[in-house]
């Protein structure tokens, strides 16, 4: 089973890949740099990753669900509502790929600020 580590400033968030061809991608980057840019209750930050959108990408995210937003090359981190959310809901910019389950609680990432290094690498198993 592939896991990984995101790592921004103290929190520390592990994760459990899907089998699609994203997460296939994202494995493969590892590790992956960047900075955080924030948008409501949602973190993202932009990867050298290039990935077409799947089938059953979507806007709407259950809290826990990385997700990779095909046209800014970023993964998404949805953790509460957006700008464009409606009734509470986790409302990312376009449809996005889904590629995996946090195996911790995302809602840590709200002491994430613009600009904050953010690190994914392999768990250690």
């Amino acid at each position: 089973m592939r896991e990984i580590l995101i790592r921004a400033g103290s929190v520390a968030i592990r994760a459990r890949l899907l089998d699609t061809p994203t997460a296939d991608l994202v494995w493969l980057a590892l590790p992956i740099y960047g900075k955080a840019q924030t948008w409501g209750f949602e973190v993202y930050f932009t990867t050298s990753i290039r990935a077409g959108r799947e089938a059953g990408a979507r806007e709407i995210v259950r809290s826990g669900e990385l997700a990779f937003w095909t046209e800014g090359d970023a993964i998404a981190i949805g953790f509460g509502p957006t700008p464009l959310s409606k009734d509470g809901e986790i409302r990312l910019a376009a449809p996005c790929n889904v590629w995996a389950l946090a195996l911790d609680d995302v809602r840590l990432l709200r002491t994430i600020h613009a600009g904050d290094q953010i690190a994914v690498m392999q768990a250690d198993s």
